[in-house]
């Protein structure tokens, strides 16, 4: 967990540049050097994932391998990144034939990225974004957050940045001038545990994940409540770049997640991340959050 002295801002229009410029030079670099006499295969297909998932989750990693292995008859590489910038970069340079990004960096890589499949939590393509604070708090009103040490997800997650960037500025606020200090815990669960044992007064997350959490991790969320919720948005979904969404590789993949809840397997993997299964979705579904991204761009010009 990073703490930083003053709030994070950051621009809105794109994800750090130069972030994806590095992945897409590296591609670049990687191929022009020199081949070894005994070349070393990446499996057929590569997965990425985001910090939702913790590398300690070994028992549900092993079964989303093994089950994509099975549904697609290839060797499956799960590749996982601490933040959401560095898998998108990975996705946008097609040194992943797919993978599980957020909603926020979907919309605006838009021209880049393809929709591949959305999860299905509740039976919904959607999700909500909570402001969290400590079970004891009084209070109703988003606005007692004002002066708090406030945690946040990931300067690229929608419901852990986005969602509460906007709902400022819609106010005439931003997270430096509500806040007395924010800082990024890169991971949502992180955000809880801060929230729970009193680093941060308040905090940023996302709503499945503090569900998923209350039922898993008790101890932890009983020590915190939902403030506020936001709206329903796009569930995060899995993207492909663009340019390969027609790839066999990523149609491969698209027909593993569909098909993973009439698979028993698949049903396996479903249940330990307590989701319904994925649908094709569209691009209307992340409408809500492509609104939010041009409120926060008027805001900061």
């Amino acid at each position: 967990m990073r703490l930083v002295n003053s709030s994070p801002e950051r621009q809105v229009p794109r994800i750090a540049r130069r972030t994806l410029l590095q992945g897409l030079t590296t591609a670049a670099l990687a191929s022009a050097l020199p081949r070894p006499a005994i070349a070393l295969t990446r499996p057929a297909l590569a997965f990425g994932l985001t910090p939702v998932f913790r590398n300690s989750d070994l028992d549900l990693l092993d079964r989303l391998r093994a089950y994509l292995t099975n549904a697609t008859g290839e060797p499956i590489e799960l590749v996982s990144r601490r933040t959401y910038q560095e898998i998108t970069a990975l996705v946008v340079a097609g040194q992943v034939d797919a993978a599980w990004i957020c909603g926020y960096p979907f919309v605006q890589y838009e021209d880049e990225l393809s929709l591949v499949a959305v999860p299905l939590w509740r039976q919904q393509p959607r999700y909500q974004s909570y402001l969290i604070v400590d079970r004891n708090r009084a209070g109703s009103a988003w606005q007692i957050l004002r002066g708090d040490v406030h945690a946040l997800s990931d300067p690229d997650s929608n419901s852990g940045y986005l969602v509460t960037a906007a709902l400022l500025a819609e106010a005439g606020e931003s997270v430096g001038s509500f806040f007395r200090s924010s800082f990024y815990t890169y991971g949502h669960r992180n955000v809880v545990r801060a929230v729970a044992s009193g680093l941060a007064g308040s905090g940023s997350v996302d709503g499945y994940v503090w569900e998923v959490m209350q039922e898993l991790e008790p101890e932890l969320t009983r020590r915190t409540r939902v403030l506020r919720a936001s709206e329903w948005l796009g569930f995060p979904p899995i993207a492909s770049a663009r340019a390969t969404a027609g790839s066999p590789e990523t149609q491969m993949l698209g027909n593993a997640l569909l098909a993973m809840s009439t698979d028993p397997l698949g049903r396996e993997v479903l249940s330990m991340l307590r989701l319904d299964g994925f649908t094709a979705g569209g691009p209307d579904l992340y409408a809500g959050i492509a609104g939010m991204v041009d409120e926060l761009r008027r805001a900061t010009g």
